[in-house]
């Protein structure tokens, strides 16, 4: 496969610190690239930089001809006025005002994206169908190298589920930033890491996450081994320079210098060897409650507005026990630990607590967060000692337990990353002792390692959990059972994630056998005023019709889809064309239908 960029020496670096330096990085056709790292490792400006959005202090980027990359960044940002279409086509009328017409281009993209409604305001979508909405846009624009920033954050689990299924059938070159686990293990085809603990600032493996992790021990493995062996060296040079060997400098010349060389790869191997250990020290406080029932749900009910997000729960929580809410966004995830936390009251039901409980919650929403304080304050509200478990602890040295330096104390924590963030609100649920941990998408912003160290001190809370996250790989690892929300007011519990993934497979394929059902029988009923007899014919042939001119409009696009033809202006201009028209002529055979439908109805 060919090379469509590749970037050498890549440094970039601020002020107040290097992101990285020396990195050297190349994408072929084909690729899908996991790009990896810690928190401040400088993946998202890497990828700005391969996407000729920013630029490097160093180093130098190479792109193959005429080569279209797009970079879909982390937020999805859209006008606030913005609808479906407009949102797509203001991009390509921006980008290229000499193409086909932008309204085809978009149509044609978001209806293979799922997109129907084109008219539909973006302000009212969920947060995947606003990240679908970026990619549309992003893919309207006939990328070469697609690049999508922490493209899972702020998805449910439905959401990642789609867009790994889009990354793996994608058929343009791909790079993501991303800290799922699960997500790299089906998704990409090869991993590069971002970090101080390799020679060159990256490592690099062709496979998967699980290869990336084998692969990756047997390196760090053989540094530390290398780390020993010339540490024995650098110790019998030191015992040479000490003897004071007469004319040393003159004779033995080379020796020294090769001395001073093993010293400084010494000191640079022991520096690539303690980055690994630079992790979150996450540690939450218990109570030590010996309570069996520490709370209890019976009968509990909740609406909001006209939509009814749960009813009946039965639920005991006990020491040890930690369950997953799964269900689709807007199912009553959150509002459900809002209910045990006691921030909401429900409609019907009793939650019961045993005496002197100690919830502590954890919002993805970050509003216990004041951005205009500084992050000493928001670490060390009441001076500059920390009391964790019954010892003070300076804030500089509490801040180092979460990856803080001591001169970003003054930093204002609405300038803090998002992963920072994170850290800041888990340094606070550290410590409030607490029997009972509510976590509403904790992973979310956490780079790889944080996560890691987060689900060992999860594993050792001996408390209970609720939590709600996207990251299949903790929810395997931590949950000892689930409570699925089918978003129509129901609940159920689950003992494995794929037990509820096979529920929702078959109820939505049931749904899917009820609404056609519904719609036969709606077809069946019984007329209260005659069509006439021409109106009858055409009413009688209309779906064989609509049949026919889809066919058409599938034929078209896979036309539209064949690369071959942007080589040839003239026919595609016709070939979009033609598109538009079929297209209109099944939207206007769909409305005539449902008017002679109508009228056979009587209505």
């Amino acid at each position: 496969m060919s090379t469509l960029l590749s970037a050498r020496n890549l440094t970039k670096s601020y002020p107040s610190s290097i992101l990285f330096e020396g990195i050297s990085f190349h994408v072929s056709e084909g690729d899908r690239i996991g790009l990896i790292g810690p928190n401040g490792a400088g993946k998202s400006s890497l990828l700005k930089i391969l996407a000729d959005l920013d630029f490097s202090d160093e180093g130098e980027v190479i792109r193959k001809r005429n080569l279209k990359l797009v970079y879909v960044e982390q937020d999805d940002l859209f006008a606030d006025d913005a609808t479906i279409m407009s949102a797509v086509t203001a991009q390509l009328e921006k980008d290229d005002h000499d193409r086909v017409d932008s309204e085809t281009r978009a149509s044609i993209t978001l209806s293979k994206l799922g997109f129907e409604d084109f008219d539909r305001p973006v302000n009212i979508l969920s947060g995947g169908w606003r990240k679908r909405l970026a990619l549309a846009r992003a893919l309207s624009q006939d990328p070469d190298v697609l690049m999508l920033d922490e493209p899972t954050n702020h998805l449910d689990l439905e959401g990642v589920l789609w867009l790994e299924g889009f990354v793996r059938q994608a058929q343009m070159a791909m790079i993501f930033v991303t800290h799922d686990r699960k997500f790299l293990e089906n998704s990409a085809s090869r991993i590069v890491e971002l970090s101080p603990a390799y020679p060159g600032g990256s490592f690099e493996v062709s496979g998967n996450y699980t290869e990336f992790v084998q692969r990756k021990e047997a390196f760090l493995d053989a540094q530390i081994a290398e780390q020993s062996a010339l540490a024995n060296r650098v110790r019998r040079d030191t015992a040479w320079l000490r003897q004071g060997i007469q004319g040393r400098q003159t004779r033995n010349k080379t020796q020294v210098d090769d001395t001073t060389r093993r010293r400084a790869e010494l000191k640079a191997t022991k520096d690539r060897n303690a980055a690994p250990m630079r992790t979150t020290t996450i540690d939450f406080q218990t109570t030590e409650r010996k309570t069996k029932k520490l709370l209890a749900l019976h009968n509990v009910s909740k609406s909001m507005g006209d939509k009814q997000l749960f009813e009946s729960i039965e639920l005991v929580l006990s020491p040890g026990q930690r369950i997953a809410l799964l269900g689709v966004n807007g199912s009553g995830k959150t509002t459900l630990l809002r209910l045990m936390g006691g921030e909401l009251e429900p409609d019907t039901g009793t939650i019961k607590k045993a005496s002197d409980l100690r919830v502590v919650m954890f919002s993805q929403h970050r509003h216990t967060l004041v951005a205009t304080q500084t992050l000493q304050e928001a670490l060390c509200p009441g001076g500059d000692m920390v009391d964790y478990r019954g010892t003070m602890v300076h804030v500089t040295g509490w801040a180092k337990r979460f990856l803080f330096e001591a001169d970003q104390l003054s930093t204002f924590v609405g300038n803090l990353s998002g992963g920072e963030q994170a850290r800041v609100l888990i340094a606070n649920l550290m410590l409030e002792p607490a029997d009972v941990l509510l976590l509403d998408e904790p992973t979310n912003d956490l780079d790889i390692p944080s996560l890691e160290v987060l689900e060992q001190a999860l594993l050792e809370f001996p408390g209970a959990i609720v939590f709600v996250t996207h990251d299949r790989f903790m929810l395997e690892r931590i949950a000892t059972e689930y409570l699925g929300l089918d978003d129509a007011g129901g609940a159920k519990k689950f003992m494995t994630y794929e037990r509820w993934n096979d529920y929702r497979k078959k109820e939505a394929s049931s749904n899917e056998v009820q609404a056609a059902s519904g719609k036969k029988k709606q077809k069946a009923k019984p007329t209260t005023r005659k069509l006439s007899y021409n109106d009858q014919r055409e009413y009688e042939g209309m779906e064989a019709l609509i049949l026919e001119v889809e066919a058409q409009v599938e034929h078209l696009e896979a036309q539209v889809a064949d690369p071959a033809l942007a080589s040839d202006h003239v026919k595609a201009t016709e070939t979009f064309e033609a598109l538009t028209k079929a297209q209109d002529r099944v939207k206007s055979l769909y409305a005539r239908w449902a008017e002679l439908e109508s009228i056979q109805s009587g209505g």
